[in-house]
């Protein structure tokens, strides 16, 4: 799947969640709170990790909620650099250019 694929069809996602969000709250959810349900993602593939790599019990093979919480932190990430203006190809193509000059 290329980037810009994935971002086109992340932020028509996002719009559907939107038409949900003023259905059951009068209006949409706000950047902040976006970036909110974000950091809970980004937190439970802390703890999902840690469950992997067997270092948190869980009773269950986190695998499958794992993979599921990866690629939703991306989906936010790229949710909400559209919200802000930020072009997230973009910004990843000058975030790797600048570690490979770093470092390779």
């Amino acid at each position: 799947m290329e980037f810009n694929n994935a971002s086109n069809r992340s932020l028509q996602i996002r719009k559907a969640y939107h038409k949900l969000e003023e259905k059951h709250h009068g209006s949409e959810w706000s950047v902040e709170e976006d970036a909110l349900a974000f950091l809970t993602d980004a937190a439970l593939v802390g703890r999902l990790a840690m469950a992997q790599q067997e270092r948190w019990p869980t009773g269950t093979d986190p695998e499958a909620d794992l993979e599921h919480k990866i690629a939703e932190s991306f989906w936010w990430l790229m949710v909400l650099a559209e919200r802000m203006g930020i072009d997230s190809e973009q910004a990843m193509e000058k975030f790797l250019k600048k570690k490979e000059d770093q470092f390779l």
